[in-house]
């Protein structure tokens, strides 16, 4: 089975106040790595490489939205997932009764399914919440390397890695980052800041007139990076990885 290092020195908080427990994000890791794993197991029976037909990119969008649902599933009500598509932040803030039930009339029920009513109250949602993004990280060019394919484990090769926004204002900030373990994604170390300014996040590069990009994306600085890392929740019990996360650029230190 695999373990994580939790960084006990570490209180993931939202205005001030504690919302969730270094072991209830390693919880929500290992749950959202036994669904995508078990996504795998179920869809190879039928032939199909599920995550090859995905694509790099759009499978780690897979691996941040079921980590989202799992963080949100272990938070015993603290958050909801946020209903629209476009919504910001991912999960919402649901720990008063107030807020819950603020949240309650958004949305309407129609066969069971929640319907939200309009975009406006989920973008942005009034009380907040945190953000969730995920990253496998980047590899040198081909030219100079040839690229890991999917399945194939990264970390060797990993050079560096951020997280992608839709604007600069994205704070409270509950990141991972991912490669393949056994084939299956798997997240490797968890990050939360609160403390995030527009300074951490490089300016807005707009689509192209040829839509060589399909919406607007500012990445993450360096600096951002490095705060994010400072800030560790928690990291998986493998050295390769305690290594690689231990270069200066990042966490700084072996954690363990």
């Amino acid at each position: 089975m695999i373990e994580y290092i939790a960084n006990q020195k570490v209180s993931l908080k939202y205005n001030g106040k504690n919302i969730l427990a270094t072991e209830d994000v390693i919880n929500a890791i290992l749950f959202c790595n036994d669904a995508l794993k078990s996504l795998n197991e179920h869809t190879q029976q039928f032939d199909i490489n599920i995550f090859e037909t995905l694509g790099m990119r759009n499978l780690s969008g897979l691996v941040g939205e079921y980590f989202a649902r799992s963080v949100a599933r272990i938070s015993n009500g603290i958050f909801q997932s946020n209903m629209h598509q476009d919504g910001y932040p991912d999960l919402l803030l649901t720990d008063t009764k107030e807020k819950l039930s603020y949240f309650e009339k958004l949305y309407t029920i129609k066969d069971g399914k929640r319907y939200p009513i309009d975009k406006e109250s989920f973008s942005p949602y009034k009380y907040g919440g945190i953000e969730i993004k995920a990253t496998c990280g980047s590899t040198p060019p081909a030219s100079k390397t040839p690229k890991p394919l999917i399945g194939e484990q990264r970390i060797d090769l990993i050079s560096g890695f951020d997280w992608k926004a839709h604007h600069r204002t994205t704070n409270h900030l509950l990141a991972v980052l991912w490669d393949f373990i056994d084939s299956n994604p798997t997240i490797v170390a968890a990050f939360y800041q609160d403390n995030l300014t527009i300074d951490d996040w490089g300016e807005i590069v707009k689509p192209k007139d040829d839509g060589g990009r399909t919406t607007s994306v500012s990445i993450m600085t360096s600096k951002g990076v490095k705060k994010m890392c400072q800030n560790w929740v928690a990291v998986i019990d493998n050295e390769k990885y305690i290594k690689k996360l231990a270069s200066k650029k990042w966490i700084g230190y072996e954690v363990r």
